[in-house]
């Protein structure tokens, strides 16, 4: 029901009560003293964490000309995976399945239609191994279930839902790698962040981390995408549409002397770097006739220094490990006060021509649809398993493993597609 105009009213003079003086224009002050002085490059207690691949710039384009240019790559693929979200069965299974789809524009509707599934699969019993090799299925797409088993009741949810995304995702793009003639974009980061953080989050992870094939086989699908590409001379990239990175405020926090850090992520960070304002009857109005952008900065904060670190974590690598390092750009869209982040393998981005077609390609987009490329779009409206669908395979495997989904209330109040 909605909410009673006296209870709204209480709720949001709540606000009163919060004692926070703050000003909008000392935040933007703060931002323009961080990129003056912080980010040429930013040092942690180990060295540089971010520094430019070039040189400190912010740029800006106009929208409607770029929207009007010629794309620099004519054909552009994209990938993404949707996924079931983990389901707990009474049995004591625990399941997710990821589905991943590759697109590309102009549209190819056989590769529309060849999809990888993986489904991933906890299990406290440990006498049973109900895992698969790949099998073919419809004529081009491929599925095949995965087993672990973690010793504590605890994580299997993440566990679940990591393997089988990664999985899927890095298994459907080199499948197809051949198909991608001009550019690939991924539907968020270039790396699999999700397993990575298993390495240091709890002793239960690492030691999945470090002793899983499954995780093995994710990581070194990642590596040969980047290798695979580049033989090719095919740029990849990834775009990431909720920027959540915490990296550049955090180190800023505890590892300078800039003082109180007002942003709660680096989202809030370089829109206030990147956005445009003039004074307007004794006002400020936010500029939107620009895309504005930054240089592209190489990145080791957090999990980005994982595929190029020195010593490698025993992975296998043909390039030099400088080349697998994660550099990216920083969108901002004023029109709708957005923030994007584009990630690309330091091995493209090392090429000045390479990097500003790869940054063209994206600002046009965005100029047109106003939002996440074309590619990656349609790469999610083909991967995403919509709520009818998940209540439909949530009965089949009730019906198949003759048990039942482990409801709460959310499940009774939304449906089993929550």
């Amino acid at each position: 029901m909605t909410l009673d105009p006296v209870h709204f009213d209480g709720i949001a003079g709540l606000a009163d009560r919060i004692d926070y003086d703050a000003e909008d224009q000392d935040h933007r002050d703060a931002a323009e003293t961080v990129w003056e002085n912080f980010l040429d490059p930013l040092v942690g207690d180990d060295g540089a964490i971010l520094e430019p691949v070039d040189e400190l710039a912010r740029r800006q384009v106009d929208t409607e000309e770029i929207a009007l240019e010629d794309a620099p790559f004519e054909t552009t693929h994209g990938l993404d995976a949707g996924t079931l979200n983990p389901k707990p069965f009474k049995n004591g299974l625990v399941l997710d399945v990821a589905h991943a789809a590759m697109s590309a524009t102009p549209s190819d509707l056989d590769l529309h239609d060849s999809r990888t599934v993986v489904k991933a699969l906890h299990s406290n019993d440990t006498s049973k191994n109900f895992g698969t090799e790949w099998e073919e299925y419809d004529d081009g797409s491929q599925r095949r279930i995965v087993h672990t088993h973690l010793p504590q009741n605890q994580y299997e949810e993440d566990v679940v839902h990591a393997l089988a995304l990664y999985l899927a995702e890095s298994s459907h793009a080199l499948e197809h790698a051949e198909r991608v003639s001009e550019f690939l974009l991924l539907d968020g980061p270039i790396y699999p962040k999700g397993v990575l953080r298993w390495k240091y989050r709890s002793s239960v992870l690492t030691d999945l981390f470090e002793e899983s094939p499954l995780v093995r086989q994710i990581l070194d699908n990642y590596v040969e995408l980047v290798e695979t590409f580049a033989d090719r001379g095919v740029p990849l990239a990834g775009f990431v549409k909720n920027v959540s990175s915490k990296s550049v405020v955090r180190t800023l926090k505890r590892e300078t002397d800039f003082g109180p850090v007002p942003w709660a992520h680096d989202a809030g960070l370089f829109a206030q770097i990147l956005e445009r304002r003039e004074l307007v009857d004794g006002e400020f109005e936010r500029l939107t006739d620009d895309l504005t952008l930054t240089n592209w900065f190489v990145s080791t904060g957090g999990m980005d220094e994982f595929f190029a670190a020195e010593g490698g974590h025993d992975i296998d690598r043909r390039l030099d490990p400088e080349q697998y390092q994660v550099t990216f750009c920083v969108v901002y869209d004023p029109r709708r006060d957005l923030v994007f982040k584009v990630e690309a393998p330091r091995v493209f981005t090392d090429d000045p021509e390479l990097r500003e077609a790869i940054e063209r390609q994206i600002l046009g987009e965005i100029a047109v649809h106003r939002g996440p490329p074309r590619a990656i779009s349609k790469a999610d409206d083909l991967a995403a398993i919509d709520r009818g669908s998940v209540d439909s395979l949530v009965t089949s495997f009730e019906r198949s493993l003759d048990t039942e989904l482990d409801e709460n209330y959310n499940a009774v109040r939304w449906g089993r597609g929550y």
